[in-house]
């Protein structure tokens, strides 16, 4: 055990010391940190650059039916004062301009919009709907029916808010988000992919180096060669739960920093609010302030419906499925890196392992919208694909017994692969020049065993 504690701290302490792992430990939490942010900080941008848009009605039955807002303005001009608008509507400090050229009930493409800029989607969506809501009273009053205008209002205000509660085993209730649970399991399954997927392809990528270089020649005369294949396994992983590890601390503390200081804007959006019209602010400071406050309340909604989620449960499986997974698929990637001499025969080989891995992730796209099918059941109970698709299940709280038959059968199998892919590491690795095949593997195999 002694030498392959050597291996490991050997492979340990040349990983973590490279420019790629402090960089992408730096880069996720940044990222992950980003997921929680940018969604209350979308929800809250708004246009607050003042706009002055000119309309030109040619058919005079629309003049003043789309409102202005506070930061979009409508100037409504006449025909015969619109000469030399097309050329000069810039100077004259419109930001567009919007001409009506017929009767929209019988043409509605009738009206267009002309700009030196792309429109922005809000002044499109404020334009045709201030026109559809007129449109519409006007349709509603050629039927000549009483109150069917308030009729239409109350049918079209029934909507429907609707909450989802989780009911714990003692009776208790806590709201709970389908979203979120969803955007969890998306997550939680890509990770796993992208972890077992990298790692497992440096194992692989390590094997051959040393191969290659012949350096594996000089270890082995001091160490025996599994001892050198668990080594490097092992030694890889403990690099990947380093770094997964940081991330989960980096991430906590960039976001407790973002909590705190939203909820002091959210705490003071109010006394800000009566300050602002006490102290005169203008529109667009009082705007600014406001944004701010809907972007802090966003974000700590966000981070309430995740608190909701069970954290520390998902996070222990999710290293229970890396570790099960990545042992399952270094292992062969070892037996591999170990076969080949170089990356370039490597594909026909690496193709049929990849392939469930592969395979795992189209069925986890399945399993966010039916995690109890068929399909996702059985797929989260074969080994090699169940890291991914068990935790794309897992958010959804899927039954005890199914946890626990999923995970035994991975431990069961990574030890069949890992002493499977060691008696074919054996003599792979003292092979060079000669072409590979199955059929070379097999033989492989079968020598070790002797």
């Amino acid at each position: 055990m002694s030498k392959i504690s050597l291996i490991i701290q050997r492979e340990y302490s040349t990983r973590v010391k490279k420019k790629s792992f402090i960089v992408m430990t730096i880069i996720g939490p940044i990222l992950f940190a980003a997921m929680m942010v940018l969604p209350g900080w979308f929800a809250s941008m708004e246009d607050t650059e003042e706009k002055n848009i000119a309309v030109i009605d040619e058919t005079g039955l629309y003049t003043n039916r789309i409102n202005s807002t506070e930061f979009l303005k409508f100037s409504w001009l006449k025909t015969e004062d619109t000469e030399g608008l097309a050329e000069n509507y810039r100077e004259e400090g419109y930001h567009a301009y919007l001409v009506i050229e017929d009767n929209l009930l019988k043409r509605p493409d009738a009206v267009k919009i002309y700009s030196e800029t792309q429109i922005t989607i809000d002044v499109k969506d404020h334009i045709s709907r201030s026109l559809e809501r007129y449109l519409e009273k006007e349709k509603l009053g050629s039927y000549q029916i009483d109150g069917l205008d308030n009729i239409i209002k109350e049918i079209n205000n029934v909507k429907i808010d609707l909450k989802t509660i989780k009911l714990a085993e003692d009776g208790s209730e806590k709201e709970s988000s389908t979203e979120l649970v969803m955007i969890a399991a998306i997550v939680f399954a890509m990770m796993i992919y992208m972890f077992v997927l990298v790692y497992g392809m440096q194992v692989m990528r390590g094997v051959m180096e040393e191969k290659v270089n012949r350096i594996v020649e000089v270890i082995v005369s001091s160490v025996k060669p599994f001892q050198l294949m668990m080594g490097k396994i092992i030694g890889i992983a403990l690099v990947a739960l380093t770094q997964f590890m940081l991330w989960i601390v980096l991430t906590i503390a960039i976001v407790g920093v973002l909590h705190t200081v939203f909820a002091a804007d959210v705490t003071s959006s109010g006394k800000a609010e009566q300050m602002q019209v006490m102290a005169g602010m203008d529109m667009q400071e009082a705007g600014d302030s406001n944004q701010a406050a809907a972007f802090a309340d966003g974000f700590n909604n966000i981070l309430d419906q995740v608190m909701s989620l069970n954290l520390v449960g998902s996070l222990l499986l999710f290293i229970f499925y890396f570790l099960g997974g990545y042992l399952l698929y270094a292992s062969l990637f070892a037996a591999l890196g170990a076969a080949l001499d170089n990356e370039a025969d490597s594909q026909q080989f690496v193709m049929p392992v990849m392939m469930p891995l592969i395979l795992s992730i189209y069925v986890a796209m399945a399993a966010f919208r039916n995690p109890a099918g068929d399909l996702a059941f059985w797929f989260s109970m074969i080994p090699f694909t169940s890291p991914v698709v068990m935790m794309a299940r897992i958010p959804f709280e899927p039954p005890v017994w199914q946890m626990a038959l999923s995970m035994t059968l991975l431990v069961a199998t990574f030890v069949f692969t890992t002493w499977f892919a060691g008696r074919i590491y054996r003599t792979g690795i003292l092979m060079y020049g000669k072409k590979v095949t199955y059929k070379e593997l097999w033989k492989w195999f079968r020598y070790s065993g002797r």
